[in-house]
């Protein structure tokens, strides 16, 4: 009995080493296999940061608004503009000033010789001959082309009419001409130009001929009408 006994309970002894080996076996192989999912874990929280950076690319767009705001500076451009009307309106009041004073000695810019007091004979001295000659009105007209200048004259050589088409009237217009000079004394009208009138003196009168088309002064003219009608005409 006392053999028996021993056997039992060495095999009772031998069964309960052996279980707790494997409890501590299992709790071995739990352990493995927590630590063997915690990199499969911190692999997603890593691969989050990538998923991240794209979404937050929008947050660098400000570059495609720079375009709205680049016109509020070119808006600054426009006060040089208000500076270069007033500059504009200036010069153009000086300019018609000084094409008064000069009608008023029977002249245009630019020309020695005046109406009422020049000869077409000491123009084509220093000048040469016309490049174009005909009658017309109440005289006849002698053409210089490169000069930009027509003289009228009568029978008699005396210059009635010098006229000027020089580039720089040509920017000349009827609300330019209005501010300085006022309303003109006559207006006529010439086909498709209209001729505008002031009379400078007694002796002389100022006149723009603007076309309709253009609605800019194409030439003056400075007229003395009293040497117009020919006292030598036979």
């Amino acid at each position: 009995m006392s053999v028996q006994i021993k056997l039992i309970a060495g095999s009772i002894l031998l069964t309960g080493m052996i279980g707790l080996a494997g409890c501590s076996s299992n709790n071995e192989a739990g352990n493995s296999e927590s630590q063997a999912t915690a990199p499969t874990e911190t692999a997603v929280t890593a691969t989050s940061e990538p998923e991240v950076s794209p979404s937050s690319t929008p947050a660098a767009t400000p570059p495609e608004t720079a375009p709205e705001t680049a016109p509020a500076a070119t808006s600054s451009p426009t006060e040089p503009d208000k500076d270069s009307t007033s500059s504009n309106s200036q010069n153009s009041d000086k300019q018609l000033k000084e094409l008064l004073e000069l009608a008023k000695n029977g002249k245009v810019p630019g020309v020695k010789y005046a109406a009422h007091t020049g000869l077409i004979d000491e123009v084509e001295a220093d000048w040469g001959k016309p490049d174009q000659q005909e009658s017309a009105g109440k005289g006849i007209y002698a053409t210089y082309t490169d000069k930009h200048v027509v003289f009228g004259f009568n029978k008699g050589s005396l210059i009635f009419d010098v006229r000027s088409s020089d580039s720089a009237l040509q920017k000349l217009t009827l609300k330019q001409i209005e501010a300085t000079l006022g309303k003109p004394d006559d207006t006529k009208v010439n086909g498709g130009d209209k001729i505008y009138t002031y009379q400078a003196n007694d002796q002389y009168q100022l006149k723009f001929i603007i076309p309709s088309s253009t609605g800019t002064v194409d030439h003056i003219s400075v007229f003395s009408e009293q040497d117009s009608f020919n006292n030598m005409a036979g």
